[in-house]
């Protein structure tokens, strides 16, 4: 029977933090199943950074099949928010690739794994419904109370302004950059006032 490979991910913010603490009780859950580690990444970086080098080339690892399962030891140090959290378990499951968190005491190996997984999905898709109503509710809200939305311009520009641009705009063919400019308006406000009718 095949051994099955492990690939171990441990975080620390930095500040002289050690995450050796990680490392050990990881490797020690690897050792008690008898599976054989195939990669230890360890970030030293803040939580809300973007980019982690070796969580990135752990993705990539498990991409190229280099694991059967990943372990980390607690979801708050591998990912970012819950989303990041959903979209790397999404990968694992559709690469076969099992995720492990000891202090959640995760498996989606296993049958309760995978339904909390599950429960997650659900969660997050409910968070983002109710963030999209309420930013909905919120701009007609606004809207009803009369608040403009979107960029205020970057200034009036009068009736004669909009005839005289024009006008600049059919005789030299100047460019909707260099109206805008001279006139101290955005391009796509140049471009729209030379394009719709007078």
């Amino acid at each position: 029977m095949k051994q099955t490979r492990a690939a171990i991910y441990a975080r620390v913010s930095g500040n002289g933090q050690n995450p050796q603490m990680q490392i050990k009780e990881l490797q020690a859950y690897c050792r008690n199943r008898g599976w054989k580690i195939t990669g230890e990444y360890v970030d030293r970086i803040s939580g809300g950074t973007d980019s982690r080098p070796q969580l990135n080339k752990l993705m990539a690892d498990a991409h190229r099949r280099r694991c059967d399962v990943v372990a980390v030891w607690d979801f708050s140090r591998f990912a970012r928010s819950t989303s990041h959290l959903l979209r790397a378990l999404e990968t694992f499951s559709q690469l076969g690739v099992s995720f492990i968190s000891l202090r959640e005491q995760i498996d989606t190996g296993t049958p309760t794994g995978k339904m909390v997984f599950t429960i997650l999905g659900s969660v997050a898709e409910l968070e983002r419904s109710l963030i999209g109503e309420r930013v909905k509710a919120g701009l007609r809200n606004a809207t009803a109370h009369g608040v403009k939305l979107g960029r205020p311009p970057l200034r009036e520009i009068s009736a004669t302004e909009v005839q005289q641009l024009r006008r600049d705009r059919r005789k030299s063919g100047e460019s909707f950059k260099a109206l805008a400019q001279r006139y101290g308006i955005s391009v796509w406000t140049a471009f729209h006032l030379c394009k719709s009718k007078a």
